[in-house]
């Protein structure tokens, strides 16, 4: 199964929920645009939901970091919510664990946005 995500906003925070693999190809570009579309509309505090995230490879690693760069070089910030174990293992094997402020509890992320 591809990606599927869908945006909400909770207090001036947008969460985008991410559902299956992200993986090079359909899976980052879908990530990606999600994130460009919505630092473009000026929604600067992006929380990716990876609760039903469950693979990811490399590339999609690269994806979560590209994502992070855009929104911290637009002012933005981008956090993560609910890391699968997989997800979490992989994060600190390529030791990205500590770029990413990673919450396990949607409503103390959604309170950690300045």
């Amino acid at each position: 199964m591809n990606l599927k995500v869908s945006t909400r906003q909770v207090d001036g925070v947008s969460i985008v929920d991410c559902s299956g693999r992200i993986t090079l190809g359909e899976g980052s570009v879908v990530l990606r645009d999600t994130v460009k579309d919505l630092l473009g509309k000026g929604q600067k505090k992006i929380l990716l939901n990876l609760g039903d995230v469950n693979y990811i490879d490399s590339s999609g690693i690269g994806e979560l970091v590209s994502a992070y760069t855009t929104a911290k070089n637009q002012g933005g910030e981008l956090k993560l919510l609910k890391l699968t174990k997989k997800v979490h293992d992989l994060l600190q094997i390529t030791k990205l664990y500590t770029v990413f402020d990673v919450k396990d509890d949607e409503t103390a992320a959604v309170k950690a946005f300045r």
